[in-house]
């Protein structure tokens, strides 16, 4: 990140939300502070992506708030960026012309937003595809364009929505490690969406387990694994133990309407 562009913290105050009569969560209390990352896994239709979708100021929440460093989320905050699972590039343009689509919308000029995004075109592995439309490319070089066009414009805070789940298992595991490197040099606050367990544990500074029917928090599971993480890391005893803890929430009572509801 840039001199002078810090990390936000992310709050969500009794966050309620609905779809029409359908209440989708019920009563979510979670903190992210500055910096920190984030993981949420439950069963499917629990509400995660909502949950995210609200925070980027793309869905209101029906009961509760959304805050951001302070302030109540109404409209995408400043320095908020998505990632999402089917890449979203514009498919009429180029590798460079997407990654630099933030940067242009904020105000700077095509020549400037060029070279402010050239050093990470090649960082994420797609130097010599600046010119390449994304019918061009593989769904992983795709999703490397659309992850440089998120952090092009310097996020405070990064939200990721099954960033990896549309790949191949192999292009997956290279790209979560290829994530693990970046998050070295690019400290924005992350909440990360997913359904792989492993990939919680391995991102997560800590994980919030989702479950019910509307859902709530289940458990936040402070994650003390050493960093930077590693392939070694995951095949550790204590990397283990969290991924069976996590899956039994999950598959247990996570799964299960609450008394009530």
């Amino acid at each position: 990140m840039r001199a002078g562009t810090r990390a936000a913290q992310v709050e969500l105050r009794d966050v309620g939300m609905r779809f029409g009569e359908r209440e989708v969560t019920r009563g979510i209390d979670l903190v992210v502070p500055a910096g920190q990352v984030l993981s949420i896994v439950g069963p499917s239709g629990c509400g995660k992506t909502t949950l995210l979708r609200a925070i980027a100021g793309l869905l209101t929440p029906a009961r509760g708030a959304v805050v951001v460093d302070g302030e109540t989320v109404q409209a995408t905050p400043d320095g908020v960026a998505m990632v999402f699972q089917q890449f979203g590039l514009f498919p009429w343009k180029t590798v460079e012309a997407n990654v630099a689509y933030g940067v242009r919308v904020r105000g700077a000029s095509k020549r400037s937003a060029l070279q402010q995004t050239r050093h990470l075109i090649d960082m994420v592995g797609l130097g010599g595809f600046e010119k390449a439309y994304p019918h061009q490319l593989s769904g992983g070089m795709q999703q490397r364009a659309g992850l440089a066009r998120a952090l092009a414009v310097q996020p405070r805070v990064l939200l990721m929505d099954e960033p990896f789940g549309a790949l191949d298992a192999q292009t997956r595991e290279v790209l979560q490690y290829e994530m693990l490197r970046l998050r070295q040099e690019y400290s924005a606050t992350m909440i990360f969406v997913t359904h792989s367990i492993d990939e919680a544990v391995l991102f997560g500074d800590r994980v919030a387990v989702l479950g019910g029917r509307p859902s709530s928090v289940l458990e936040l599971i402070d994650i003390g694994l050493p960093k930077p993480r590693d392939r070694a890391v995951s095949r550790s005893p204590e990397f283990l133990d969290l991924r069976e803890h996590i899956w039994g929430l999950v598959m247990g009572d996570g799964a299960k309407e609450p008394e009530g509801a």
